[in-house]
């Protein structure tokens, strides 16, 4: 199965390779200042730079073919490490100790003020070139550029998915610095050490460069260990943490620590190694690209090619080495060709050249918009000027300053110096910009019209026109618009979400299921839900196609193996769980544009999802800006027009709603709000919509736009049948929980929102054969045995195919269905029962009834769990029962099988009209009670005192739900004298015109 990197947050925006190390061991002769007897000038390596920076700059510059230059970085990283080593093992060597305070002066002097005047200039020109609310952002990496801890601001952006869709940093190639400086900050004194450890041995030279080795080894062992764990964990820490490219210094340490100079080996296999390490390096740049798992194995290929081309370069035994050009090994070796003027002149210029190129690249785009790779490649040669300026004018002369390099202090002030500068200009720029955008006070909705359910707008209209003002949420405050859900929404390293219910108890509720563009919608369901007395259970995972799809995540930089684990566990734990009453699924709409790679991954989700018998909400996906909306809006807040996006790119074809459509999808139904947040027929789509910003990032709405979106959202779950209308109490008092009137076209099935089929001849795990009654039928979902008729009934009718009886039963979804304390419930339905008597009638058994809800966690218990048969009637008979059971299977209270039964109630004309059967549970205290009545006359009544109050309370004191079904035969038919027979006649349904459930009262305890 093919990979598809996830769009939320593409890895390229953070495999970015970092700048040279600028150590000075690179020095030529004769260079002013004291220090270490210097090494002889290596030609090749500073050619070897050349290749380093071009490889990174023309990755940056998105050249064709380029994709792996980012291999860049790994090979200024061993140079780094070769160089800056052996000047502090020769200082150690001929001197006897490490002068710290003369290194991290050279240091200082050498890369510190360029580093300056880049991070000066971004801090300046980010104040006028990009938008406010960027500008925070831009000058806290500035702060961190400058302080050289940037790569563990990057590592906390790049591995919270929430930051996805923000623009790069133009410092963030400024992580490389970082690295090296943190690792020099430990490496330098640990030698000094070390140093001092063995400054007594009788050969010092051989017991310093072999303890220096011996740690190394283990350092770089351990790191690249390291590297490879957190590259399968985490790619962004594995690619800029510090811990995880200690290796790659190490690699360039060993070349220097180890004797290779006393190889002579054959003069082929030397050209051999230099020309097979520039060919590895050459082969990464070509070959790699953003799906590579990085650094991980990956990194040993350019990391090793980068230390067989120095090691092919090291001067021989006499110490004698390349001067001005001259090749080192002799012969046709890649260190003449490295050594050759134009790579030396582009080496000496590689770390201005990589300070200044991507805030030229990232600054003009925040200014003009994205921009193709020709012009980034011109404005790569333009940053040419000022990395030459810098090196001219700067770099150069501080460096080669006797005045700066006499003392140590001076240089060390000098890097203090340009690491203030920076600093300050940050803090100024960052407080202007922040007392321009104002403070994130909380959103505030006052005086903005509710959101409109009929989908004609996203406000409702009122007489009063809608006044003007700022925008809600205004851009700061829509940066951190999430959904009120905590930790619901896992992160990418997570395989199982946590119990996330909010909401009401009991086994009702709504599943919201899907990655971000699903949680989204958190706010909305939570509402509808709760004004049923449901609950919401969120089941989302950050980036996670919910389609069956192979992706790569970008924060753990390789196949996302979680997402697939997660899916499936989400889907296994609704299969364990009680049924909910509804799923809402939502996904983002562009993890592949393969539309057919798209609707199969669809078909394979939704299989088991639709085995469950519950219906399931499509939610389309919304339109996805692809532009940092709030960034936009804090650059243009007296014109949101100037933030409306493309229209066709930010709604791409669907191929799950084309499928509902076309009726390939049953059980699924489709809804969208798209209508609502991009309306008309234009060519784009709005930011803003009536004062409302409608988007936190590039890709998901504000929690404010949702919550808007409610009444919306409701009247489409309602209009599907998928959730029932609102309960309010009428003016006499009675608070309606459920009702239906049965509408909808002839055929049809009754509303998957209110009641679930029971299927076969027993519940789930057959806890009781033949449903515990002796019955013959095996109960279907079969329109044949359920339907509507078209002109607002319920049908429910046994059918008899080669000697098989089937019929129909259904239970309400809902089963908390419950007085208040202190109150009473009413249950009431108008039926007509099957038109059928004599021996035709033989073994019918319709009936509406209730089981405890308890029943459902296992099917056991009954019939303590309690049951109130509202109606039942047997064989045709014309009269009609009621009962109630409880307590023990054989005797009790309620002289069970039995029950406390009402008796035949004579009903001369129930089979040929309607009428209505009721039962009420009455909580009044120290006077409850079942009442039943039929067409408003009660004729039988059981009282709390016929029990003990254990059993009473086992018995009622809880949510029931509500079962239609006709059987055929059973214990009751049986006992009144009749049994299906070949004389009784299939087909002749039960019909129901409505079934209600209100509640009245309470408030006592």
């Amino acid at each position: 199965m093919s990979s598809t990197v996830v769009p939320d947050l593409r890895p390229e925006s953070f495999t970015i390779p970092g700048p040279p190390p600028g150590g000075s061991g690179s020095r030529r002769p004769g260079t002013p200042g004291p220090g270490p007897r210097p090494a002889a000038f290596r030609p090749d390596i500073e050619g070897l730079r050349a290749v380093a920076v071009l490889a990174v700059l023309g990755f940056h510059a998105a050249v064709p073919g380029l994709a792996g230059g980012f291999v860049g970085v790994d090979v200024f990283f061993v140079i780094s490490g070769y160089l800056i080593t052996a000047l502090l093992v020769r200082e150690a060597v001929t001197t006897g100790r490490i002068r710290l305070g003369e290194f991290f002066s050279r240091r200082a002097r050498r890369l510190l003020p360029s580093a300056a005047l880049v991070l000066g200039t971004v801090a300046l020109a980010g104040a006028w070139l990009t938008a406010p609310l960027r500008r925070t952002d831009l000058e806290y990496d500035v702060l961190a550029s400058a302080l050289s801890v940037s790569n563990w601001r990057f590592v906390a952006q790049q591995t919270d998915y929430l930051a996805a869709g923000r623009d790069p940093s133009p410092l963030l190639h400024f992580w490389s610095l970082a690295v090296e400086e943190q690792f020099y900050l430990v490496w330098a004194p640990l030698l000094a050490v070390l140093v001092l450890l063995t400054a007594r041995a009788v050969r010092r030279g051989r017991a310093v460069r072999a303890t220096v080795a011996v740690l190394t080894a283990l350092l770089t062992l351990g790191s690249f260990a390291l590297s490879l764990h957190w590259t399968h964990g985490s790619v962004s820490l594995a690619y800029l943490g510090t811990p995880s490219r200690v290796w790659q210094f190490g690699v360039g340490a060993l070349l220097a620590l180890l004797p290779w100079h006393r190889l002579r080996g054959p003069l082929p296999l030397r050209l051999l190694c230099g020309w097979a390490g520039a060919a590895a390096i050459v082969c990464c740049v070509l070959g790699y690209d953003a799906a590579t798992p990085y650094p991980g194995y990956a990194a040993l290929v350019p990391t090793l090619g980068a230390a067989a081309v120095i090691l092919a370069g090291t001067p021989g035994r006499d110490g004698g080495g390349p001067v001005a050009g001259a090749p080192v090994a002799g012969g046709p070796g890649v260190d003449r060709l490295l050594a050759a003027r134009a790579p030396r002149a582009v080496g000496r210029l590689s770390y201005n050249l990589y300070l200044w190129h991507w805030p030229v690249l990232v600054l003009a785009e925040a200014r003009f918009g994205v921009l193709g790779w020709p012009v980034r490649v011109a404005l790569t040669l333009a940053a040419v000027l000022p990395a030459a300026a810098a090196l001219r004018w700067i770099e150069q002369p501080l460096r080669r300053s006797r005045t700066l390099s006499e003392l140590p202090r001076r240089g060390l002030s000098l890097g203090l110096a340009a690491v203030v500068v920076p600093v300050v200009l940050a803090l100024v720029v960052g407080t202007g910009t922040l007392r321009l955008l104002g403070p994130a006070a909380p959103v505030d909705m006052l005086g903005l019209p509710p959101g409109s359910p009929d989908g004609t707008s996203l406000l409702s209209r009122t007489a009063a026109p809608l006044r003007s003002g700022p925008t809600v949420p205004d851009a700061v405050q829509a940066r951190k618009d999430f959904p009120p859900d905590g930790e619901c929404e896992v992160a990418p390293a997570v395989t199982v979400s946590p119990d996330c219910r909010f909401g009401a108890p009991g086994p009702d509720r709504i599943v919201l299921l899907g990655d971000s563009h699903a949680g989204q919608w958190f706010s909305p369901m939570l509402a509808i839900a709760a004004e049923r007395n449901w609950a919401l259970e969120e089941l989302v995972k950050q980036g996670c196609p919910l389609p069956e799809l192979t992706v790569v995540n970008p924060q753990l930089g390789r196949e996302y193996r979680e997402c697939d684990s997660w899916r499936a566990n989400s889907v296994a734990r609704l299969r364990s769980e009680p049924r909910p009453r509804l799923i809402v699924i939502a996904s983002l709409n562009r993890y592949t544009d393969d539309q057919q790679r798209l609707a199969d991954g669809w078909e394979r989700t939704l299989a088991p999802l639709r085995e469950l018998g519950v219906p399931i909400v499509y939610l389309q996906d919304t339109p996805v800006p692809g532009t940092d909306i709030p960034v936009c809006l804090s650059g243009h807040p007296d014109d949101p027009g100037a933030c409306a996006f493309d229209r066709a790119r930010a709604q791409w074809p669907d191929p799950l709603a084309q499928a509902i459509a076309a009726g390939r999808m049953p059980g699924v139904r489709s809804v969208e709000v798209n209508s609502v947040l991009c309306p008309g027929e234009g060519r784009s789509c709005p930011a803003v919509l009536e004062r409302i910003l409608l988007y936190r990032d590039d890709a998901h709405l504000t929690n404010v736009a949702a919550v808007v979106l409610t009444p919306r959202l409701e009247r489409l779950l309602t209009g599907a049948g998928v959730v029932p209308a609102r309960t309010e109490a009428g003016a006499d008092g009675w608070t309606q929980l459920l009702r239906d009137d049965f509408d909808g076209p002839a055929g049809s099935r009754p509303s998957a929102a209110d009641w679930q089929y029971d299927l076969g001849t027993c519940y789930p795990g057959c806890p009781a054969a033949q449903w515990g009654t002796g019955e013959v039928e095996t109960m279907t979902d079969s329109t044949a045995n359920v339907r509507l008729d078209g002109r607002g009934t319920l049908e429910i009718a046994p059918t008899l195919e080669n000697g098989r009886w089937t019929s129909g039963r259904i239970e309400s979804r809902r089963s908390d269905l419950t007085p208040p304390p202190g109150g009473v419930m009413r249950i009431e339905a108008s039926i007509a029962l099957p038109d059928v008597t004599g021996p035709a009638a033989a073994g019918y058994w319709p009936a509406l009834w209730t089981l405890g809800s308890g029943l459902r966690d296992g099917y056991t218990g009954w019939p303590a769990i309690g049951e109130i048969d509202v109606m039942e009637a047997v064989n045709g008979r014309d009269s009609v029962f009621g009962t109630m059971h409880c307590g023990t299977a054989d005797g009790g209270p309620c002289q069970e099988p039995k029950g406390l039964g009402s008796a035949e109630q004579p009903c001369p004309d129930c089979r040929t009209g309607f009428h209505t059967y009721a039962v009420e549970l009455d909580f009044t205290p120290g006077a409850e009670q079942v009442r039943w009545y039929l067409d408003g006359r009660e004729y039988h009544r059981v009282t709390a005192d016929r029990m003990d109050p254990a059993t009473w309370d086992r018995a009622v004191h809880h949510g029931q739900f509500l079962i239609l079904d006709v059987a055929m035969g059973g214990n009751l038919p049986a006992a009144l004298g009749a049994t299906p027979g070949p004389a009784t006649e299939a087909g002749h349904p039960m019909r129901v015109q409505y079934v209600a459930v209100s509640t009245r009262g309470g408030g006592h305890s």
